[in-house]
């Protein structure tokens, strides 16, 4: 009788060994899957700048610092960043485009511009995306990490080697207060 009560155990243990397991593995596919999603919005826009920048060159030949920025971090071979640099890379490049995006401000003929103003389109189009596919890539981390950090699941996930992801987050300066004067 304590033989099968012994057995019973190992054997729920095993169950929920496999069940863990898989949901780990479930898990960790989803959040690839959305770093690929979000992966597709990234490279769009990594392919977009560079008729932005060639657009804005034209117009502001003394805004060099920026410009150069932007091209800097473009050159950059896209495909061969891990999935850490891709974000990394992507939080400095959001800060650059959105300086570009404020030179155009000062250029009303740049501004007018059908080139520009279509580009200017596309990338705020391919902005709201990557906001979306960031936001669903941050949940389904969240609760990736939650299992890895969590007991019982920690111990199977330390087992099996899982860590935690990086989630997407603002830098400290996009979460500065915006300053208003009127």
């Amino acid at each position: 009788m304590i033989l099968y009560v012994v057995m019973g155990g190992v054997v729920l243990v095993l169950i929920y060994s496999l069940v863990i397991y898989n949901s780990l593995i479930k898990s960790n596919n989803t959040v690839k899957e959305a770093f690929a999603t979000m992966d597709v919005y990234l490279k769009k826009r990594w392919d977009l700048i560079p008729n932005i920048v060639e657009t804005v060159k034209g117009y502001a030949k003394h805004e060099k610092e920026t410009l150069e920025n932007v091209v800097k971090l473009r050159n950059t071979a896209y495909n061969n960043l891990s999935p850490d640099d891709k974000i990394k890379t992507n939080e400095i490049l959001t800060q650059d485009v959105s300086r570009l995006m404020m030179l155009a401000e000062n250029y009303p003929d740049l501004k007018a511009n059908q080139v520009f103003l279509d580009l200017s389109s596309q990338l705020t189009k391919v902005e709201d995306d990557i906001a979306q596919s960031r936001k669903y890539y941050n949940a389904v981390v969240k609760n990736f990490n939650n299992k890895v950090q969590m007991f019982p699941s920690n111990l199977f996930a330390n087992i099996f080697g899982y860590e935690t992801k990086k989630m997407f987050e603002a830098d400290s300066s996009e979460r500065a207060s915006l300053k208003v004067e009127l």
